[in-house]
């Protein structure tokens, strides 16, 4: 039998910590990774090192892992950083793991092929944590440090790259415990007392949940149901109570039918938040002044929007502890509980009005779908519009967008979080535009035969800067793409695919692509369809 080399002990680390399967593209500087996690584990071939970080970010989202990307040296690591970026403002845990030249020829440019200057400094400005495997012996202690950071709140990825020959190199391979996240610091408790204090005075409280509040639903549902108090979240806080709740308002702060609520609202209670740019009307949605914030990143604390009180702390810490001081605290009373719950349909009459018969296609998705099933929407038209805030999220694990902004991740994470989550169907929603950056892996969506339906927006071109140009600039540049006939494609990969031109025959062709239980392409052709009444344009600031 040959002897254990590093691909064994990525697998052994791998099986350690739950993970099954990873995601990568195989090369000349990471073959043995590949050919042991192929051999022993589930090895995806993706067709883009972008792709490789996307799905194993989508994959540890909707399972609540860890997720797992191979990649090359140079060019190849280089390819994945857009997607490390994405993973690391979602604060996704991901472990990436790519190759490097043979180590003798390290930084002395001699043209070795995948040779990058630098590359551990590109990968530490586009990750969490960064580190380069030196020696064969130091080579687990990497691995495994790079697991916990990346589990450690705050999460984000963590990128190991590891020199051919040192992959090559023998290695002593035996199971350990599965890694932990670092303890955060305890909570203050005079910090505690003193934000109950500010909400015990309070009378027309509003929670503000972001992606930092999903772990800790259940708490910021009794908080909620304590005060009477309306529910807005971040997109990646949806789902943290689920969104079918009378007191969720949702990820509508910036709707116009929410302003009032907020102007009367007399307190916020941020949970895990950072106040985004496009959620705050880039930074000029107002707010209640007096603010209590809860955040695990000191830094965090009155960033955006003035601390009146911090908690420093995950919520998973902070909550318990604040509704034991809270304890026997009498909610706003039914006058307040009754505005929230009319915001609540206000805001979703007001956009529904706004999208006109796209509310069919809403609905029909949400009906179709079991609560279970992950909703990947990548940044196209119907995702920013509705699909992330009418689509209701009922757990966070199935709420996967690429925070970060990037055009093209959807299919990607959606591959990722379907083999993740194979017992429901996962939908992914995607645009002409953003699909065509990662066209290849349509191939991917063929050979692994996930449970998944791609809806696919063909406008011909970028619909949102479309808009944007059409409001601001009066004339359009770079927007209008060819197309590919998505069918002949289709047909070309031994997919399924479907055209609908008309949104009252979406729902049936929906059933039937959820139904066939694999992967299956429906090609909305938005052309065909009657304009919104109101048209999306992005909500960025543009100097007049």
């Amino acid at each position: 039998m040959p002897h254990s080399h590093g691909g064994d002990l990525l697998v052994q680390v791998m099986r350690d910590n739950g993970v099954d399967t990873a995601f990568g593209v195989v090369s000349v500087h990471n073959l043995p990774l590949v050919e042991a996690v192929s051999r022993e584990l589930r090895f995806v071939a993706v067709r883009h090192e972008a792709a490789a970080v996307n799905a194993a970010d989508g994959h540890a989202r909707a399972t609540g892992g860890l997720g797992v990307a191979i990649t090359s040296t140079g060019t190849g690591a280089g390819n994945a950083a857009g997607a490390l970026v994405e993973a690391l403002t979602a604060g996704s845990r991901v472990l990436h793991v790519t190759g490097q030249i043979d180590s003798p020829f390290l930084g002395q440019g001699r043209g070795v092929i995948h040779e990058t200057k630098d590359q551990l400094a590109m990968l530490g400005a586009v990750s969490k944590h960064a580190a380069a495997i030196t020696e064969p012996d130091a080579a687990e202690t990497a691995l495994r440090q790079a697991v916990r950071t990346a589990l450690s709140v705050p999460c984000g990825p963590a990128s190991v790259e590891w020199p051919i020959d040192l992959q090559y190199a023998p290695q002593q391979v035996n199971p350990a415990l599965a890694e932990r996240g670092s303890e955060p610091p305890p909570v203050d408790p005079e910090a505690v007392r003193r934000a109950a204090e500010l909400i015990r005075a309070a009378e027309r409280p509003i929670l503000w949940v972001g992606g930092g509040g999903t772990g800790a639903g259940d708490q910021v549902r009794e908080l909620a149901e304590l005060l009477d108090a309306g529910v807005l979240t971040s997109n990646s806080g949806r789902g943290a109570v689920p969104e079918d709740h009378e007191l969720v308002i949702g990820n509508f702060a910036a709707n116009p039918a929410a302003a009032p609520l907020l102007a009367d609202a007399d307190l916020l209670i941020s949970i895990g938040t950072h106040f985004r740019s496009n959620e705050t009307k880039h930074y000029a949605l107002e707010l209640p002044a007096d603010h209590v914030q809860i955040d695990v990143d000191p830094a965090a604390v009155g960033r955006v929007h003035p601390a009146t009180a911090g908690l420093v702390g995950t919520a998973e810490q902070v909550l318990p502890r604040l509704l034991a001081e809270l304890a026997g605290t009498a909610g706003a009373g039914r006058g307040w509980r009754e505005e929230v719950v009319r915001t609540r349909a206000a805001v979703r009459a007001h956009l529904r009005e706004g999208i006109g018969s796209y509310a069919l296609i809403c609905d029909a998705i949400r009906e179709t779908l079991p609560a279970e099933s992950v909703i990947a929407r990548d940044v196209t038209i119907p995702s920013s519009q509705w699909g992330n805030r009418l689509l209701d999220i009922h757990d966070p694990r199935t709420n996967v967008f690429p925070v970060g902004g990037g055009i093209g991740q959807g299919l990607a994470h959606g591959i990722g979080a379907a083999l993740g989550a194979p017992d429901a169907p996962t939908l992914v929603l995607a645009g002409d535009g953003g699909l065509s950056v990662h066209l290849g892996e349509l191939a991917t969506f063929a050979q692994e035969q996930p449970w998944m339906v791609l809806v696919v927006f063909n406008d011909g071109g970028y619909g949102v800067l479309r808009n944007m140009q059409d409001r601001h600039a009066g004339r359009r540049s770079g927007v209008d793409l060819f197309t590919p006939n998505f069918g002949r494609l289709a047909e070309a990969l031994d997919l399924p695919h479907a055209l609908v031109n008309r949104a009252e025959s979406f729902a049936e062709t929906f059933t039937k692509a959820v139904e066939e239980r694999g992967p299956y392409l429906i090609e909305v052709d938005v052309t065909a369809l009657e304009p919104t009444p109101s048209p999306f344009v992005p909500p960025v600031h543009v100097p007049s």
